[in-house]
């Protein structure tokens, strides 16, 4: 299958690899999924993973200086060992599955992900302080290595475990998933290219979104710090939202 993008697929596609920069950066709330979920809307959703894949990585390499060792070594261990079996699973379930049941898992995550951070804001969801627990950090990681794999929203998993932890700082907390999904994304890579998502054609998609990819990490390390982000959730979420029905609508008719 080739995979080339039109001209105003790919400025929407650019647009979403900024998106995912800025998220992955620091700003977003773990929304930088969104740029894969959005792309699936006008590609085949293979697609849309395997061209938004390499640019994630991109994104993960040029954020470990800013948060190089600021990570929770305990935390980010268990997360990345029990990711493993997560992605084994995701690749065993994609091989099987149809691309409209593809469509429909991502935009069931889309659409979880907005919810949850209202139950989260709305007090329905508590995270009560537990400390480390390195049991709920291999079940969480290896939810986190399959939600991953499948629409690249390992995101809201990972973070209900590292939330869990009285002692996470925001910047600990962003250092830990930066070094977390650098691991996990590489494991995914090596999966993704042996059962033929990669062709020359997205990997050069992918190139031509890189660019756009790390000025908006960029810019998400420096607002990280910055600048308020409830306006910018609310925009995503309901960007979320809105892309997780239609990509359900889409996969079910």
């Amino acid at each position: 299958m080739e995979w080339m993008l039109p001209g105003w697929i790919l400025a929407v596609a650019a647009a979403a690899a900024f998106f995912a920069g800025v998220s992955k950066g620091g700003f977003g709330s773990g929304a930088a999924f969104v740029s894969s979920a959005i792309l699936a809307l006008v590609i085949d959703p293979a697609a849309a993973l395997g061209i938004m894949l390499p640019v994630l990585m991109v994104i993960d390499v040029s954020n470990l200086r800013p948060y190089w060792k600021k990570w929770d070594a305990p935390s980010s261990k268990v997360l990345i060992f029990g990711g493993i079996p997560g992605i084994f699973i995701g690749a065993a379930l994609f091989a099987v599955v149809s691309e409209d049941v593809i469509r429909v898992m991502i935009g069931a995550v889309a659409l979880a992900f907005p919810l949850w951070q209202l139950a989260r804001a709305r007090g329905i969801v508590r995270f009560t302080p537990k400390g480390f627990n390195p049991v709920a950090g291999l079940f969480w990681g290896a939810v986190t290595g399959f939600t991953s794999f499948v629409s690249h929203a390992g995101g809201p998993p990972a973070s209900v475990f590292l939330l869990s932890q009285p002692a996470m700082g925001k910047t600990t907390y962003q250092a830990t998933t930066v070094i977390v999904f650098w691991a996990i994304n590489l494991m995914k890579a090596a999966i993704y290219a042996a059962i033929g998502i990669f062709t020359a054609a997205s990997l050069l998609a992918s190139l031509a979104l890189a660019p756009f990819a790390v000025a908006g990490a960029w810019v998400g390390v420096r607002a990280h710090h910055a600048i308020p982000e409830r306006a910018f959730f609310g925009f995503t979420y309901v960007a979320l939202a809105l892309t997780g029905i239609r990509l359900i609508w889409l996969g079910l008719t």
